[in-house]
């Protein structure tokens, strides 16, 4: 069976369930407890051989068997148990509840699982299988799944950009379901590599951590169907926590990132009857520039901690740490003198799942203390003005960021042509130099220069879909910018 028809099987049944209140994303969690369990198993037999940890009685084999309140009963118990063990298995099943109430329904999930011999497949079906279900789930943006969804062509050309090499670790504070982590595993992995090197890309290469505990389960699944990380290692490629609150014990060659949309840095802690709370934060911390509540600025500033001398970073982060002022200029400024900020591709709107989302990716490269600052230009790729995707009916492709990675030329960035001129004004690709960039106010990094055809050329207008999608994202912009004021005041 193709790909996509295992997908599409395992997904319909999603409706059914839908009609008794079940979610994509509650779906998509008990899919994970039992595609594990089912691998697990076939990994414990020939030719593999695998101690995986699972006592017998909860193995696969005593869950399938069962039907009706038995099946049930049991499973309720398997989750219970496999949620006290130790390593990538504990981390998967903690605090695991049966949200199939129906034992016919959950009978049948069981029976579409079983089905599949899952470790049979290709690494890139079984895993394309399970990005499949992620991206269905983060297309329900009512339940915030899109939130953490970043898409999969930006990753690949932001990847593309990097380069990421073998025997070198990457780093994502905000790993979400892991998908920065899959597209740098599959650049490496097309190399040709040796055994040694291959261990590594698989045990030591990926350092992940997401706040969001069922994310952080989605995201361990996720790397373990791409074959990153060992069931039964105790070195997790994906920590459950809060990345902000501490300075990172260890650094990182690459930083691979999309921090989570809000202004907001929060701490989440366990109350009293036993449910996970949030506490805004001002975060406070000694190695910072500057202390601020704008998670963004936040992560921008821990990202930095995070590099080796010579580590590069690719970042999304919102049009606010652009032009924001106060400790936003003071980031700004201590980021390009710190370190080379080399590019910044700004991004259109309707690309991102959540709504009124303005973004841009910054790429630079740590560096040694210095008197002189390290950022001497900066190029710009202008990917917004004039360019119309919309999620379903013109999505953004790999193919459309092509020219993007053309100019900025992966095996020499140093060697660069610009496109705009003043003959050439509408030119995508233009340079600044850091004196022109750190003698605007606030050392506003927030630049655009070709003209809005929108404004002036009324009879090639979009189509009416666009220009409501565009007008959509404008208005929740504008609304989470009064949000955010209001809050501020309150606070």
């Amino acid at each position: 069976m193709s790909t996509h028809a295992i997908t599409q099987k395992i997904w319909n049944y999603c409706h059914t369930l839908r009609d008794e209140g079940i979610g994509y994303g509650d779906y998509l969690e008990q899919i994970t407890y039992l595609l594990f369990l089912k691998m697990a198993d076939e990994y414990s037999k020939p030719p593999y051989n695998r101690d995986t940890g699972l006592p017998a009685e909860y193995a696969w084999p005593a869950l399938s068997k069962l039907t009706g309140a038995e099946l049930e009963e049991h499973y309720r118990a398997t989750l219970q148990a496999l949620g006290k063990k130790k390593g990538m298995l504990g981390q998967i099943f903690t605090k695991a509840q049966n949200k199939i109430q129906d034992p016919a329904k959950l009978y049948r999930l069981v029976k579409l699982i079983d089905q599949e011999q899952w470790t049979g497949m290709d690494t890139d079906v079984k895993g394309d299988i399970y990005e499949g279900l992620l991206q269905k789930n983060a297309e329900d943006t009512k339940s915030g799944a899109g939130q953490y969804f970043t898409p999969r062509p930006l990753i690949q050309a932001m990847v593309a950009c990097l380069q990421p090499q073998p025997m070198r670790t990457i780093a994502d504070p905000a790993c979400g379901t892991g998908g920065f982590f899959l597209s740098a595993y599959d650049h490496i992995a097309a190399q040709s590599l040796n055994r040694e090197q291959k261990q590594f890309l698989k045990e030591k290469t990926f350092y992940g951590w997401e706040l969001v505990s069922a994310t952080a389960k989605l995201g361990l699944m996720n790397l373990f169907l791409h074959n990153i990380g060992k069931m039964d290692s105790h070195r997790l490629p994906i920590t459950r926590g809060d990345s902000l609150l501490t300075k990172p014990s260890e650094s990182f060659d690459y930083v691979l990132a999309n921090p989570p949309f809000g202004r907001k840095s929060s701490v989440t802690y366990t109350n009293e009857e036993g449910d996970e709370e949030k506490e805004d934060l001002y975060v406070n911390r000694q190695d910072f520039w500057t202390s601020t509540s704008n998670k963004q600025l936040n992560f921008l500033q821990h990202i930095v901690s995070m590099l080796k001398p010579g580590g590069e970073a690719a970042v999304v982060l919102p049009d606010n740490v652009l032009f924001e002022g106060g400790a936003g200029e003071t980031v700004r400024r201590k980021l390009m003198q710190t370190c080379e900020l080399h590019t910044v591709l700004r991004l259109p709107t309707g690309i991102f799942y959540a709504q009124g989302v303005k973004a841009n990716v910054l790429f630079f490269t740590a560096k040694t203390a210095a008197k002189d600052p390290w950022t001497k230009e900066v190029w710009y790729y202008d990917y917004r003005t004039n360019v119309h995707h919309t999620l379903k009916k013109n999505p953004m492709r790999l193919a459309d960021l092509q020219d993007f990675i053309n100019c900025y030329n992966p095996d020499n960035r140093h060697h660069r042509k610009e496109l705009w001129s003043e003959e050439k004004p509408d030119g995508r690709w233009r340079r600044y130099t850091y004196e022109e960039l750190v003698a605007r106010d606030k050392a506003s990094l927030d630049l655009f220069w070709l003209r809005d055809d929108t404004l002036t050329d009324m009879d090639n207008l979009p189509d009416p879909d666009t220009l409501a999608a565009e007008i959509i994202e404008d208005l929740e912009a504008a609304l989470e910018s009064f949000r955010t004021i209001g809050k501020e005041l309150e606070d």
